[in-house]
C-alpha cells in the first residue's frame, strides 16, 4: 500500500509524524517520526509501535526501525531500550534539508540535534520539537546541562552549533530543555514552515566554511551571530582546519543585523561589546585566517562582518554599505572604526551619513573587496585566498589596525569638521549623525580599540532617541500596507497587470504613464485631440530626459521605455488593456460619462481605477453596472517621483481588484495604502485643518512667515504657505471647498486662500502667493502680501484693531497646527477609513512629508500623549467658542476615548473601545 489511515490522519511515505514512547525511562516528550516505507499488509486494530536493536544497520550505532504492524517507519532515534510507541498524528517537516539531516546520523558517539518547525492539529499550530541521538557515553569533557536540577550531558560540537536556534546565550542545554525554549521562541516569534536562523560548518582541504543560513537575505538574528561565533571557534581549534571563509546562504551575503530584534529586545535590539569583542578575537584576529565571500550583498552589520574579515571577495553587482543612520542608529559591530581604515576617512564618512552603497567596482578600487569573480567561482576563490594568507604568500590584514589609508590627523579633523556642518545643516533635527561621527573621531584621535568602545556607547546613546523607535516604527509599517484583512489573507492570488492605458496626458497623467514604462508596463495614453495627446507625450519624454540627465538611466533605456508608451484619441485598443488609470479634471459629470464609455470598451475583467482625489467612488460609478472593479488609484503629484500611492476601496469593490492594484502599486515601486471610500480619502482628509490651522493664526495676527519657519523647523519639507504655493491657491480653494460642504460644522474658512484667488496670485504658477518668485522659482518675502493679510484679519474678526497679536511659542505653533490634524487622524481611524492605524503614519509620511524621524501622525501623537492633546483642544474649542468655531478644536470621539483610558492611539479602534 501507498497509504494508511492512523490517528485519523492519511499517512504516505515521506511522511512524518508525531511518536510518544511507551515506558521511556527518559520520560521524553513527542518526538518525530519520518515514513520509509509501508508495508502491504493491514495491520487491523492499535497504534502500536514496536521498536527493536539493530546493530547491523550499517553507519548507524545502536540503530533503531520501528513498525506500524509491518508498516515500517525509519527512526531519527536510536537506543539499546526495547519498548513500544504510539503514533499521534501526521506532521509537517518543512524543508527538506531536515530529512537530510535525519538521514546522515553521525557514526561517533555525538549528540545530534535537530530543529524543526511543524504543524500539527494534535499539538497547536506551531509547535517546534527538538530532540537529541545520543550514546551518552560517561566522557568528563563533555559540559553538564546548566539548567537547575539537570544532570544530562552534552557534547558542544553538536549542541553549542545549533543551540542558537532558539537560544543565543552561552550556557548548554539539554534537549528536554531546549525543547521549552524550542516552544517559547516559536510562539514569540519564530514561524512554521521556515528553519530556524542558524550557521553551518563545512570542512574540506584545509578550509571550513562557515555559512549563515536566515533567509531570504541572512540577516544577523542572535542565533546566528551565536552560531557565528560557536563554528568559529570550533574551527579555529580544529586540527585539520587551516583557514576560514565566512559566506552566506542562497546568493546572499547578509543584508545586516535583524531588524525585528529592534522591536523585540529593548537596547538596541540586545547589541552589545561582547559582540564586537568576538568580531575581533575570532573574525579578525583568531589564529586562522578569514575570508569572506559576499554575493548580493554586504551591507549594514555583513558588511562590518566582511569588514573583520582579513580579505573580501565578491560577485559582480554586490552593494557594499552602512545604512544603519536610516534606522536612527549607527553602526555597531566596528563599522565606524573599520570602514574609515578600509577605504580612507571622507569616502567612508559620505558612505555612513548618506547610507550610500558602492558596488562592486568602486569597492574593488577603494579596497573594499580584494578581488571581483563571477558567482560560479566565489566559493573557490575565497578559499584560495585563505589558504594563500594561511600560507604567507598574502599578507593578512587586520583593518582596525590599519593607519595606511587614513588621512593626516590633521586632515581628518578638517573632513570631520566640514561633516559635521553638513549634518547639522541637512539633519538639524537629529543627533544621531553626530553620535556617529563621535564614534569616528574618538577612533581617528585614539586607535581602532578605543574607538570601538566609544562605538558601543555612542550605539546605545542613538539606541535610547526617539529618532531610532520611530524610524523602526515607520520602517516595518511600511512594509504592512501590503497586508489588509479580509483581502491578502484570503486565498487569492494577485493577476499580473501587463498593459495599462491612462485617460488624460496632463502633469498627473503623463506621470503616472512614466511610473507604469520605468517599470515594464505597457502605456496606452488617452487625450481628447492630438494637440493634447502630442502635448502628454511630450511630457512622458521630459521625465525620462530628466532622469538620463541626472544619470538615473541610460539613452538607451529611455528610448526602450517610450517605446512602450502608445497614443490613442479613442477608446477602439481599449479591449486589450488589464487596468485603466483615469487622470481627468475633476468634474463628477465628466468622470461619470467617462466610466460609462469604459465599461463599455474594456474587458469585463479590466479594473477600472480613478485617480481622483476628492470625489466619491460611489459617484463616480453611479452610471455604471462595473461598481465591483472601480477604484481609486490616488498618485500623488509628480506621480512618478513621489512614492505614495492610495488605494480607494468602496463597499462593492471585490477583494481580487484591490488585491491587483496592491500588486499594481508594488510593481511601480509605489508603498500602497488601501483606505476607505470618504471626502478626502486618508491623507487629503486628514491634513484639512493643516492649512486651515495656520490661515487662523495669521488671522490671530501672526506672521506667515514665523509660521511657515516653525513648521519648517518641526521637520516638515516646508511650512503650510510654501506649500500653499507649490500647488496652487486654485488647487487649495477647489479642495476646501469640497472639505467644507462635507465637513462644514468642523472648517475654518480660510479667506486668505480666497483673497489670493481673487488677486490671481496663486503661487509659484502666476510667480507670487504668500511667496515671490524669481525666474529660478526661489522664494523670498511677497511685499505685497500685507494688505491681503490685513483684510483676512479684518474678515476674521479674531483680531481687535489695536491689540497685540497673542503670544505663541514655537511649540504653540506646531501644536496649533497639527493638533486638529491628530483629531482628524483619530476620526479616520475611528470610521475604519484606514485599516490599522500605522497606514495612516504611511501615509502622512510618504504623501504629505510628515517627519519620518517623528514615526509618522499617530506615533508622535502617543508620545505626546493622548490625554495632553486632548486638553490643549479642548481648551482652544473653549477660547474660540464665541467665534464659532469650537467644532475646529473638538476632540473626537477616539482621542477623548484613548485620553480617558490610557490606551495609545496606535491600538486601533477595537484595542481602545475594549479599555
Amino acid at each position: 500500500m501507498s497509504a494508511v489511515e492512523i490517528a485519523g490522519d492519511r499517512l504516505e511515505v515521506g511522511d512524518s509524524c508525531f511518536v510518544r514512547a511507551d515506558g521511556d525511562p527518559l520520560n521524553r516528550k513527542p518526538f518525530i517520526a519520518r515514513i520509509q516505507r509501508i508495508a502491504p499488509d493491514e495491520l487491523n486494530g492499535g497504534l502500536l509501535v514496536q521498536w527493536y536493536y539493530r546493530p547491523e544497520d550499517p553507519g548507524i550505532p545502536g540503530g533503531r526501525r520501528a513498525f506500524h504492524g509491518e508498516r515500517e517507519l525509519y527512526m531519527s532515534d536510536h537506543t539499546d531500550h526495547i519498548h513500544s510507541a504510539t503514533i499521534l498524528g501526521r506532521c509537517v517537516v518543512h524543508s527538506l534539508e531536515d530529512y537530510r539531516e535525519l538521514e546522515l546520523i553521525r557514526p561517533q558517539d555525538y549528540y545530534s540535534r535537530f530543529h524543526f518547525s511543524v504543524r500539527s492539529k494534535k499539538f497547536g499550530p506551531d509547535t517546534v520539537t527538538v530532540y537529541c541521538t545520543c550514546q551518552m557515553p560517561e566522557n568528563p569533557d563533555r559540559p553538564m546541562c546548566q539548567c537547575d536540577g539537570c544532570s544530562e550531558w552534552l557534547h558542544p560540537e553538536c549542541c553549542a552549533t545549533t543551540l542558537q536556534e532558539v537560544e543565543a546565550l552561552p550556557q548548554w542545554f539539554c534537549p528536554n530543555c531546549l525543547r521549552k525554549r524550542a516552544a517559547t521562541y516559536t510562539s514569540s516569534g519564530g514561524s512554521a514552515g521556515a528553519m530556524a536562523p542558524h550557521t553551518t560548518l563545512e570542512v574540506a582541504e584545509g578550509v571550513a566554511v562557515v555559512t549563515l543560513h536566515n533567509p531570504p537575505v541572512n540577516a544577523l538574528h542572535p542565533a546566528v551571530l551565536q552560531g557565528l561565533f560557536n563554528h568559529l571557534r570550533e574551527a579555529h581549534a580544529r586540527q585539520d582546519v587551516q583557514a576560514i571563509v565566512v559566506t552566506g546562504a542562497g546568493g546572499r551575503f547578509c543584508a545586516g543585523f535583524d531588524i525585528n530584534q529592534f522591536v523585540q529586545a529593548s537596547g538596541g535590539g540586545g547589541i552589545d561589546d561582547r559582540i564586537n569583542d568576538a568580531f575581533c578575537d575570532l573574525v579578525e584576529s583568531g589564529p586562522k585566517p578569514t575570508v569572506a565571500a559576499v554575493a548580493g550583498m554586504a551591507l549594514g552589520g555583513g558588511c562590518e562582518l566582511a569588514l573583520a574579515c582579513n580579505a573580501r571577495v565578491c560577485t559582480p553587482g554586490t552593494s557594499f554599505g552602512l545604512p544603519e543612520l536610516q534606522l536612527g542608529i549607527i553602526p555597531g559591530f566596528g563599522g565606524t572604526q573599520r570602514l574609515p581604515r578600509a577605504v580612507g576617512l571622507k569616502k567612508a564618512v559620505e558612505m555612513m551619513l548618506t547610507s550610500t552603497p558602492i558596488k562592486d567596482a568602486a569597492a574593488l578600487k577603494l579596497g573594499l573587496a580584494d578581488q571581483v569573480v563571477p558567482p560560479q567561482e566565489l566559493l573557490a576563490a575565497a578559499k584560495r585566498m585563505a589558504l594563500d594568507i594561511a600560507s604567507g604568500k598574502r599578507a593578512r590584514v587586520e583593518t582596525l589596525y590599519r593607519t595606511d589609508k587614513l588621512e593626516s590627523l590633521g586632515e581628518a579633523l578638517m573632513v570631520l569638521q566640514f561633516a559635521r556642518a553638513q549634518a547639522t545643516k541637512q539633519a538639524r533635527h537629529l543627533t544621531h549623525p553626530q553620535l556617529c561621527l563621535d564614534a569616528i573621531q574618538y577612533g581617528v584621535e585614539h586607535g581602532g580599540r578605543a574607538g570601538l568602545v566609544k562605538e558601543g556607547e555612542c550605539f546605545k546613546a542613538a539606541a535610547a532617541l526617539d529618532t531610532h523607535k520611530a524610524l523602526v516604527h515607520i520602517f516595518f509599517a511600511q512594509r504592512s500596507t501590503k497586508k489588509i484583512r479580509g483581502v491578502t489573507d484570503a486565498g487569492l492570488k494577485p493577476r499580473s497587470i501587463k498593459r495599462v492605458a491612462v485617460l488624460g496626458g496632463g502633469l498627473m497623467g503623463s506621470g503616472i504613464a512614466t511610473a507604469c514604462i520605468l517599470n515594464g508596463i505597457d502605456v496606452l495614453l488617452k487625450e481628447v485631440n492630438q494637440k493634447f495627446l502630442d502635448a502628454g507625450m511630450g511630457r512622458i519624454q521630459a521625465n525620462l530626459a530628466s532622469r538620463v540627465k541626472k544619470g538615473r538611466m541610460s539613452e538607451a533605456a529611455a528610448k526602450a521605455a517610450m517605446a512602450r508608451v502608445k497614443g490613442a484619441l479613442d477608446y477602439s485598443d481599449f479591449g486589450g488593456v488589464d487596468m485603466v488609470v483615469e487622470a481627468a479634471i475633476e468634474d463628477v459629470g465628466l468622470k461619470q460619462n467617462i466610466f460609462a464609455d469604459l465599461e463599455r470598451a474594456c474587458r469585463k475583467d479590466a479594473i477600472l481605477a480613478s485617480n481622483t482625489s476628492t470625489i466619491s467612488l460611489d459617484l463616480v460609478s453611479a452610471k455604471t453596472h462595473a461598481a465591483d472593479r472601480i477604484v481609486g488609484a490616488h498618485f500623488f503629484s509628480p506621480a512618478h517621483i513621489m512614492p505614495l500611492l492610495e488605494i480607494v476601496r468602496t463597499d462593492r469593490t471585490s477583494k481580487q481588484v484591490i488585491l491587483d492594484t496592491l500588486e499594481f502599486g508594488s510593481r511601480i515601486r509605489k508603498t500602497p495604502v488601501v483606505v476607505g471610500n470618504c471626502t478626502g480619502f486618508a491623507v487629503n482628509r486628514v491634513f484639512f485643518p493643516y492649512t486651515q490651522a495656520a490661515c487662523m493664526l495669521v488671522d490671530l495676527g501672526l506672521d506667515p512667515y514665523r509660521v511657515d519657519k516653525a513648521i519648517a523647523g518641526f521637520g516638515m519639507p516646508m511650512g503650510p504657505f510654501r506649500l500653499s504655493d507649490l500647488v496652487g491657491a486654485d488647487v487649495g480653494l477647489h479642495v476646501g471647498m469640497n472639505i467644507l460642504e462635507s465637513f462644514p460644522e468642523r472648517c475654518y474658512p480660510a479667506r486668505i486662500i480666497q483673497l489670493l484667488n481673487e488677486r490671481k496670485t496663486l503661487g509659484e504658477k502666476t510667480g507670487s502667493g504668500f511667496y515671490k518668485y524669481d525666474a529660478r522659482r526661489r522664494p523670498s518675502p511677497n511685499p505685497d502680501l500685507l494688505p491681503v493679510v490685513q483684510q483676512a484679519r479684518k474678515l476674521a474678526g479674531l483680531m481687535k484693531e489695536g491689540t497685540a497679536p497673542p503670544k505663541f511659542s514655537e511649540k504653540d505653533i506646531v501644536e496649533f497646527i497639527f493638533f486638529p490634524v491628530v483629531n482628524e487622524g483619530c476620526r479616520v481611524i475611528d470610521e475604519g477609513i484606514v485599516d490599522k492605524p500605522a497606514d495612516l503614519d504611511v501615509a502622512m509620511v510618504m504623501g504629505m512629508g510628515f517627519p519620518a524621524f517623528r514615526g509618522g501622525l499617530v506615533f508622535w501623537a502617543d508620545l505626546m500623549g493622548a490625554e495632553y492633546i486632548r486638553g490643549r483642544l479642548a481648551a482652544w474649542a473653549q477660547q474660540f467658542a464665541a467665534a464659532g468655531l469650537d467644532g475646529f478644536f473638538k476632540p473626537s470621539a477616539y482621542l477623548e476615548s484613548c485620553a480617558r483610558s490610557g490606551a495609545k492611539l496606535s491600538a486601533g479602534k477595537n484595542a481602545a473601545s475594549k479599555m
